[in-house]
């Protein structure tokens, strides 16, 4: 390696890191957004009734009569916030689970919680 030039340990030559971790996330985002719509679709089924969800690069919007959820992100951080004032931030790992203080779940796990409770 010449002198300095500096790489992180297992990076490919011209690979850029951060670049490669906000196409990851960004593609978790998407996941995220797509168990939402299936989960939210799911827990209406019985009633037909269907919650709304709106995703763009950075925001989700999930809206079922009164109720509402809003998630922000910028790049693994995401601060939720919901109809009633109620707000929090969590983490995305590269693994797609979600940190939030001690406590990790998975993302699938985490918007089925979040659609049963927008859904009752």
């Amino acid at each position: 390696m010449t002198t300095g030039a500096s790489r992180t340990a297992g990076t490919a030559p011209g690979r850029n890191p951060a670049a490669t971790d906000s196409r990851v996330f960004a593609e978790l985002w998407v996941s995220l957004a797509s168990l939402l719509r299936s989960y939210t679709a799911v827990h209406g089924l019985h009633d037909n009734r269907l919650a709304t969800v709106e995703a763009v690069e950075e925001k989700i919007t999930v809206r079922h009569e009164e109720k509402w959820l809003r998630l922000e992100r910028e790049v693994a951080i995401v601060t939720w916030t919901r109809e009633n004032g109620s707000s929090g931030s969590m983490e995305i790992s590269e693994a797609g689970r979600l940190r939030s203080g001690t406590s990790e779940e998975e993302m699938d796990l985490a918007a089925e919680a979040w659609a049963r409770e927008l859904m009752r």
